[in-house]
């Protein structure tokens, strides 16, 4: 498969919760992350993401996850695209469902919830919870302050060990830091 020119993320890391809330009510919902396959293709709409998700589950080199909740897990609540670089994992692209997008979205916290999902991996395979992504370069402080994200050179950043661990232990209160 040829190389695709990397995106630039303009994620909205709009609140850190533990979960994800409903914006209205301030409920509480928990969440699962599963991994989509190509087979769950059929249930992309392209009219209702931004992304060309088809694309990325055929992808070797990719994995893609979507955010659903327990309650209902047929509802994707984000999707993203990473890939396992040997030493620290790369997010490719990371997107909200449209309502949960925008001044009249239903749900906070679906972004950081997909990011920590990617540092819980990267801790597992001995990465110290390392991630890298190409933000916008409107974004770049954003993610300083949200996510404690880094610069590393251009619009390339990353979350190391120090701003990975709080944001896993925000999301995945079980998670065992004896890997670090």
């Amino acid at each position: 498969m040829s190389k695709r020119t990397p995106a630039r993320l303009d994620f909205e890391v709009d609140k850190l919760t533990n979960s994800i809330e409903n914006i209205l009510t301030g409920e509480i919902f928990e969440t699962e992350i599963v991994r989509l396959k190509t087979v769950d293709i059929s249930s992309l709409n392209r009219s209702k993401w931004q992304f060309n998700w088809r694309m990325e589950l055929k992808s070797a080199e990719r994995e893609v996850y979507a955010l659903v909740t327990k309650e209902n897990p047929s509802i994707l609540h984000g999707i993203m695209s990473i890939e396992d670089m040997g030493d620290h994992f790369f997010l490719h692209l990371i997107e909200s469902a449209s309502f949960n997008k925008g001044h009249t979205k239903l749900y906070a916290g679906v972004a950081p919830n997909l990011v920590a999902f990617v540092c819980k991996k990267s801790f597992e395979k001995g990465y110290g919870g390392h991630l890298a992504f190409i933000a916008k370069s409107a974004l770049i402080e954003h993610y300083e302050k949200t996510l404690g994200a880094k610069p590393l050179y251009g619009n390339r950043m990353f979350l190391d060990t120090e701003a990975a661990y709080p944001l896993v232990r925000s999301y995945f209160k079980d998670f065992d830091n004896a890997r670090l």
